[in-house]
């Protein structure tokens, strides 16, 4: 399709097909899967350490592709590829609805995890935002992470209306559906890798408005990345929250439920926790000129962690929406970050293939907290002691992310 000249900057367009990707990949077994977990488990006679390591499974297997996939990202953009892991997650969705032992989940999970579509902060929805802005990239980070509100607002409560009516089983399959067609048709029709590829320059500058043909960005190869102190910061900071938050994130629904909430109640709090994470984006977006990266970060950190706490003691309704909500400040934060951060302290032009290499360590240690988690409840029957460990690592984020700042190339 060839691309008319137009006053709007096509980059937008970008923006408005990651927001539509971003907020169907919420029904795409990953901040749904919780609701599952109890419905899947009763039938299947399966315990809790299953459904941790399924979603291990799937960061493990993404951790393998991340570098492949980011070097592609860089050479060809996410016209082909995200249309593909739709249609690989989409035919895996299906695939979980005609399961029968714990072995067969943690496989369609491993095959998703190796298309690295797995709700927000993956590199096919969020790389190409990164490569058609620099001066206005924050604001196209939060335009494009509405999509996690909105699609939150409809796949959580869907999800407990499709499982409540149909079953489980079934829910897959129309989640499924839903999902490849909001994501396919318009990956193929609208997505383009770089604002040079049809004749712009980022942000939709003028090019005789520019002084010189550089990039107006310092772009830093994945070799001159790894040897700054910023980078394994970084590094350790994000792998350190995803470790905490995969001891909490699935298994906070379950255990809500199992202490007597009414599931769809917690479904509701789960897609406002979701919505609170949109908002906060949104909010952070728009104000991050004003307000250095590390007080950001580390106001995020410290929202999570005052969740976690309340997590631990909530008994009713009322605490868990509070915790859910606060919980999703926190994480909008996290996510902004992590989207927004890597860009901005290393440019555009290297950051598929900086991106590739930093998500394996991130996604492997993060990984391992759910099953972690899993395991222990299993055995003690409680979380308590797990999440006290997650809310520890939780609080040395906060203390390494204050110490950020934005490298300097000689």
């Amino acid at each position: 399709m060839k691309i008319k000249n137009t006053n709007i900057y096509y980059g937008w367009i970008i923006v408005i097909v990651m927001a539509i990707s971003t907020a169907a990949t919420m029904g795409m077994g990953s901040l749904n899967f919780g609701l599952f977990i109890n419905p899947m488990g009763s039938e299947l006679n399966i315990g809790r350490s299953t459904f941790g390591l399924a979603q291990t499974a799937r960061q493990f297997s993404s951790s393998f592709t991340a570098p492949i996939i980011g070097k592609l990202l860089d050479k060809y953009g996410s016209r082909v590829l995200l249309p593909f892991a739709a249609l690989i997650v989409g035919v895996c969705l299906i695939g979980l609805s005609f399961v029968q032992y714990a072995w067969q989940i943690i496989l369609l999970f491993i095959i998703m995890g190796f298309v690295g579509l797995a709700g927000p902060g993956n590199l096919v929805t969020t790389i190409p935002v990164n490569k058609w802005f620099v001066k206005k990239r924050a604001k196209a980070i939060a335009f494009s992470s509405i999509g996690i509100p909105i699609g939150s607002l409809i796949f959580l409560p869907a999800t407990q209306l499709f499982i409540d009516s149909f079953g489980w089983r079934n829910a897959w399959i129309l989640l499924s559906i839903i999902s490849m067609i909001l994501i396919i048709p318009i990956s193929i029709l609208f997505l383009r890798r770089l604002p040079e590829d049809i004749g712009l320059l980022p942000d939709g500058e003028k090019k005789h408005l520019r002084k010189d043909n550089n990039d107006i960005e310092i772009s830093w190869k994945v070799n001159e990345s790894i040897k700054t102190i910023q980078f394994w910061k970084l590094l350790i900071m994000f792998s350190f929250i995803n470790l905490a938050l995969g001891t909490i994130a699935i298994h906070r629904i379950p255990d809500f439920i199992d202490r007597g909430i009414d599931a769809k109640l917690v479904a509701f709090a789960t897609a406002l926790d979701a919505v609170a994470a949109g908002i906060s984006i949104f909010i952070i977006g728009n104000i991050q000129k004003k307000i250095p990266n590390k007080i950001l970060t580390s106001v995020g950190f410290i929202l999570i962690t005052i969740a976690s706490v309340i997590t631990i003691y909530a008994q009713s309704f009322f605490p868990v929406l509070i915790s859910m909500i606060i919980f999703g400040f926190g994480i909008g934060g996290m996510l902004f970050l992590n989207n927004f951060i890597w860009a901005d302290f290393f440019g555009r032009k290297y950051l598929g293939s900086i991106r590739g290499i930093v998500m394996p360590v991130t996604l492997i240690i993060g990984g391992t907290g759910a099953p972690i988690a899993g395991y222990f409840y299993d055995y003690y029957g409680t979380y308590d002691n797990i999440w006290w460990c997650g809310i520890i690592l939780m609080s040395i984020c906060v203390i390494i992310s204050i110490t950020l700042k934005k490298p300097k190339k000689k």
